[in-house]
């Protein structure tokens, strides 16, 4: 039986550790009864900028485990911050490539999306177009309007940010596109690498960090993908569990130069050690 020491809290995050696509995994009910009764503090993190932090809370409602607002974070809401916290007074306006769960938290934290330019419409107003920031998440409703207007902005000079780089996202039929295929459509049209916030870079797990009021050393990351969740806590100088549920399987482990501290089929054998400690 593996052991876990010096545990304070854990980030963890949601797309193929909780659940795939709208299908919980087995034992959710159980992980999150356990974490209750054994005191264990957590965020949950997650690089999926679609959904709101209410409808995060909704899905988990619907799947039985009630969690409070401030135990989710999506990395829409460390983008807001982040921007809010890094960019002038001046740089407000900010046209987006995502959904109502990127949106919300701009428009929380003081930011104006700007509108979308149609071409086929010679006679459509083009003065709020205009942004000073170029922000990408998973947009589910993408078009090509949204693609030109996001190319021209970035070719104008706005700023270029994404929620996140991730390449896929786990469904229940499979793997699809994620919001990194984005991301490579604009770089291509414009020479301009975006600035990520989610992971793999450590903003997220900092910014989940101070919400726990915990640090790296006691603090451990659950995910399911080694390029984003366990390189993410690399990067954040924390520990590890990858679980084998989502995108990454034992086998990817020896073809990358980092690892996870810990490695479990899915969150019933965390739940397993957990009740031991």
């Amino acid at each position: 039986m593996q052991t876990i020491n010096d545990l304070g809290a854990f980030i963890i995050d949601m797309d193929g550790v909780l659940w795939q696509g709208s299908k919980p995994l087995p034992g959710l009910i159980e992980f999150f009864s356990t974490l209750r009764a054994k005191k264990i503090p957590f965020v949950l993190a997650t690089n999926n900028a679609s959904l709101t932090q209410q409808q995060y809370l909704k899905k988990l409602a619907d799947m039985g485990v009630e969690v409070s607002a401030n135990e989710i974070l999506t990395s829409s809401m460390a983008t807001a911050r982040y921007l809010v916290d890094t960019l002038p007074a001046t740089k407000r306006r900010v046209f987006v490539i995502g959904e109502s769960g990127l949106i919300e938290p701009l428009q929380q934290q003081g930011f104006t999306v700007t509108s979308t330019y149609y071409p086929s419409e010679p006679d459509a107003e083009t003065d709020d177009i205009w942004a000073d920031i170029v922000v990408s998440g998973l947009d589910r409703q993408l078009n090509w309007n949204k693609l030109a207007t996001a190319t021209l902005n970035l070719r104008a000079g706005a700023e270029f940010y994404a929620t996140n780089a991730d390449t896929t996202l786990p469904t229940e039929l499979g793997e699809v596109m994620g919001n990194g295929g984005v991301l490579a459509a604009l770089t291509a049209a414009t020479g301009i690498e975006p600035i990520v916030i989610g992971k793999p870079e450590p903003i997220l797990y900092q910014q989940a960090f101070e919400i726990l009021g915990t640090d790296k050393h006691n603090t451990i990351a659950i995910g399911d993908r080694l390029n984003t969740d366990i390189l993410g806590a690399v990067n954040a100088g924390m520990r590890s569990i990858m679980v084998l549920t989502g995108v990454s399987s034992e086998a990817d482990l020896a073809e990358i130069d980092y690892k996870p501290d810990w490695v479990f089929q899915d969150i019933q054998e965390i739940t397993a050690l957990l009740k031991q400690l």
